[in-house]
């Protein structure tokens, strides 16, 4: 009898004997399952394995199809970059925060935007009104980020800019930023999101038509290709997915599938797909079943090395990579007894990092209730300089691969992703099913029946409907400042007047003939963010020529 027929049999009689003397031990369940209807089995044993796929499917570090990891090294190497998320009531109280950030230890740059910027009005638009400073920085114009960026130096800092609608006029800003200190745009290093899909399904923040949107995003792409090559033109994001309510099998999939829309975009403008896919990023969610993400992230690795190779004939092993940023769960967070909230970012970050992110941004405390505190952000901080410098999880490469539990469900989220992705292929692709309402639909799906299971019990979560404090105490919270808006106008003010009317009227004459055709209208919006032309006045030219996008269809 082999040895993996004695283990089975050996596991079969363990089984029968629990179960048989279980007694006060009984399951709290008959049947276990994670979020993406996985089922979890008792035990898991190496003869769960194929080990004749090991060597394809699982692999080594730094081996297509990077199931184990991008780097030969991983974190032997090289620490994953700290990259806190930052942006506040003005530009000159974020570029404090950002300092603060780096003084303190982060390795990286990542700029939160705030709703009018995102959706390019300037802060004086009857529209932002209520609205400026309140999730993020407000950026209208040169100025603005030029005090944003003070003192920081961008040859050296890489820079994370989370901006999609409005993505090619930031960019363009920090672009003319680095040119008035005689830094030239090619030694830029940073990412920008620049994923407008994703946008049509998780979070609405659009502002024209989705095949306006996408030729904007691939004329960034383009863009950055020839002015910006250390530049990430793109940061795919399964992030904003998974805070709208999808399971992690869905965060995979949907995903995916808009890479693969912005790849054939891509290919279709004549683009090199090698070079881009060295400049391409993703931006994960890490949520709180500790093995099922780490799992995610594993099974996306192996799924795009394979989408590369087998779909657009990429065989660069660099540009077939996964390259990811995580951020932990925004959605998992509780008002109630926030300190709680401490607890699940670690673990959060804790699946990142043996999932084998590149970077990372991990939640402070008090997200629930507003912007974090400076106190918050600290220890938000603190906790993946603990995990990094304390934990020793970095001394090994992927410690958990070939664990039977956890190749099971890297397998098992393959299996469930690529399901998802075949259904969009047989709709015609991402930009199909998104406006169809196929993708949004089986995110409020999920969402809904997690909710349920909240408010039921079945899914605990401890503060909220388990192990409740009704004599809780508030904390602190962080206060935008009620007249940033006062002082936005009268900045503004100042810009129009000092400008040159007629000139400005040139410029966004230029960028209307440019979108109007089908030339990249990058170097115009480059050149009017240069000449003090406005990101609302940008903007309302594109709209123009593209139109404003309701999301009545689809959403």
């Amino acid at each position: 009898m082999s040895e993996e027929k004695k283990l089975q049999q050996g596991a079969d009689r363990w089984r029968a004997e629990t179960r048989e003397n279980a007694g006060k031990h009984i399951p709290r369940a008959e049947r276990f399952f994670n979020s993406s209807g996985i089922e979890i089995h008792d035990l898991y044993l190496p003869t769960d394995l194929n080990a004749q796929a090991y060597l394809d499917q699982i692999g080594l570090p730094g081996q297509y199809p990077f199931t184990r990891g991008t780097q030969p090294t991983m974190y032997r190497g090289r620490l994953w970059t700290m990259r806190q998320y930052a942006g506040f009531t003005s530009a000159q109280e974020t570029n404090r925060r950002l300092r603060y950030l780096l003084e303190h230890g982060q390795t990286g740059l990542s700029i939160a935007f705030d709703l009018p910027t995102q959706m390019g009005y300037d802060s004086d638009d009857p529209l932002a009104e209520g609205e400026v400073g309140k999730v993020g920085v407000p950026i209208s114009t040169l100025d603005d980020m030029e005090t944003l960026l003070d003192g920081i130096p961008l040859d050296k800092v890489s820079t994370s800019m989370t901006i999609n609608a409005t993505a090619g006029i930031l960019v363009a800003f920090y672009v003319a930023v680095a040119r008035r200190r005689g830094i030239a745009p090619e030694s830029l290093r940073g990412t920008v999101q620049n994923d407008i899909l994703k946008e049509f399904i998780a979070r609405g923040l659009f502002r024209y038509p989705v095949p306006a949107s996408m030729r904007l995003a691939t004329d960034l792409l383009a863009y950055c290709g020839s002015a910006m090559p250390k530049w990430n033109a793109i940061s795919i994001s399964g992030y904003h997915i998974r805070e709208a309510g999808s399971t992690a099998a869905q965060e995979i999939a949907f995903t995916l599938a808009n890479g693969i829309a912005y790849m054939e975009a891509a290919k279709a403008r004549g683009m090199d797909l090698v070079a881009l896919g060295k400049r391409t990023s993703f931006f994960f969610n890490a949520h709180n079943d500790l093995f099922e993400e780490i799992a995610k992230f594993r099974a996306a690795r192996r799924m795009w090395a394979h989408i590369m190779t087998e779909r657009f004939g990429v065989t660069d092993n660099r540009a077939r990579m996964l390259r990811f940023h995580t951020q932990t769960a925004g959605s998992t967070l509780t008002a109630q007894q926030p300190d709680n909230n401490v607890v699940r970012v670690t673990l959060q970050a804790l699946a990142a990092v043996l999932g084998g992110t590149q970077s990372l941004h991990t939640n402070s405390r008090d997200e629930a209730l507003g912007l974090p505190t400076q106190t918050s952000a600290t220890i938000a901080l603190r906790t993946q300089q603990i995990l990094a410098h304390e934990s020793g999880i970095a001394s090994t490469i992927d410690p958990l691969g070939g664990s039977p539990y956890v190749e099971s469900l890297t397998d098992a989220l393959e299996t469930k992703a690529q399901a998802y992705i075949d259904t969009i292929d047989g709709m015609g692709g991402a930009l199909e099913a998104i406006q169809k309402g196929y993708v949004k639909g089986e995110i409020n799906r999920s969402s809904y029946e997690y909710q349920k299971k909240v408010e039921s019990g079945e899914a605990v979560v401890v503060g909220v409907n388990l192990h409740v404090d009704a004599e809780e105490k508030p904390p602190e919270i962080f206060r935008t400042d009620p007249k940033v808006r006062e002082r936005r106008i009268k900045s503004l003010e100042k810009v129009r007047k000092r400008r040159d009317a007629a000139k400005v009227k040139a410029l966004l004459d230029n960028l209307q003939d440019a979108a109007r055709g089908q030339d990249n209208v990058m170097p115009q919006i480059v050149e009017c963010a240069d000449r003090d032309v406005t990101l609302g006045e940008i903007s309302a030219t594109l709209e123009t020529v593209f139109g404003e996008e309701t999301g009545r269809d689809f959403y």
